[in-house]
């Protein structure tokens, strides 16, 4: 469906949310080969310019004739708009990256994390899926283990910043910080309860197992992408007052031993991670530390006492770049490599 051009038509749909925005940044920063870059966004946004390698951009509403013209489309703009638009976009002959969970767990669709399962890529159909943020980070480190000591059970509890919810829940941190350091009552919208030096255990809708969906997200999409139904995983979603950046304790059961230090060493030389790991010198990875970086990094890596072959990890990325928008740029030069 992809023809192999020396630059490509791209578009970014949501290009004017927080994604979008990382979206347009990455590819500049990369360097990625764009011809022409259209920027699409709802109607409240249209004749919005937002800048691209020195040039000023008009954001423009969707139509059926948007993506004539478009080879690869980065869609940052919600399941509902997906549903719609990605169809479209590929009946036209472009191929789509999303980000949203519409097209995740469907059987037809791939569901990539270049590092771990680009090979994938080559039964798309047009549209390929972006993981969510918080799986991105965890299946990175989890397959070099998986691949030398297979994995039989993961327990995760992650720590995820605002910035997963979006750029008014980051506004709402913010103001809700203020007001309640000058004394003032606060307001509450996008959570149900306070965020401002609280932590909520609430991440998404909850489900009939009692689980959220982005903990069932965490289970389902983590046997995807590692082509494997049989590693178990349990999940503890948990929103906190961070801006950006996603932690997560990760608790890891393996057939085969596998040691702390053969962990550290395995983790060091693979694709995308930075071992961060000397707390003698409380050097360990935080979500300031990862802010606006690509790589994703552990640290706290340390053999679980409790059973015979466990290892305990703490795993730290950017959600908007590696959970989010770098991924997808990822998938996308990983798909003209390929052409």
């Amino acid at each position: 469906m992809l023809k192999k051009k020396e630059r490509y038509n791209v578009a970014v749909v949501g290009a004017t949310g927080a994604v979008g925005n990382e979206m347009i940044s990455v590819l500049e920063e990369r360097e990625f080969p764009v011809e022409n870059l259209s920027l699409f966004a709802s109607e409240r946004s249209e004749g919005t310019k937002l800048s691209f390698n020195g040039y000023e951009i008009p954001v423009e509403t969707l139509k059926e004739d948007s993506f004539v013209d478009i080879d690869i489309a980065l869609f940052s703009a919600g399941a509902e708009r997906s549903k719609i638009w990605a169809p479209i976009a590929a009946k036209s002959g472009c191929v789509v990256i999303d980000n949203s969970s519409q097209w995740r767990m469907n059987a037809e669709v791939p569901l990539v994390v270049p590092e771990v399962n680009a090979h994938d890529l080559k039964w798309h159909k047009g549209i390929i899926a972006n993981p969510n943020c918080s799986t991105i980070q965890m299946v990175v480190v989890l397959k070099p283990i998986h691949d030398v000591a297979k994995i039989k059970r993961v327990v995760v509890t992650t720590f995820q910043a605002v910035s997963g919810t979006g750029k008014k829940a980051m506004d709402e941190l913010l103001q809700q910080t203020v007001d309640l350091l000058n004394f003032k009552d606060i307001t509450i919208q996008v959570y149900p309860h306070q965020i401002a030096f609280n932590v909520l255990p609430h991440i998404d809708k909850f489900l009939e197992n009692g689980y959220t969906k982005e903990e069932m997200k965490m289970v389902n999409e983590t046997q995807k992408i590692m082509g494997d139904s049989s590693i178990r995983v349990t999940a503890t979603t948990v929103r906190v007052p961070v801006f950006r950046g996603h932690s997560e304790s990760v608790n890891v059961e393996t057939e085969k031993k596998i040691t702390a230090h053969e962990t550290r060493e395995l983790l060091s030389k693979a694709p995308g991670v930075v071992v961060m790991d000397n707390p003698e010198k409380n050097e360990y990875p935080l979500p300031i530390y990862a802010s606006g970086r690509d790589e994703v990094f552990v640290g706290r890596i340390r053999d679980d006492e409790s059973i015979e072959n466990g290892i305990n990890l703490w795993v730290v990325s950017d959600n908007l770049r590696k959970g989010a928008a770098l991924n997808a740029v990822q998938i996308a030069e990983e798909l003209i490599r390929m052409v």
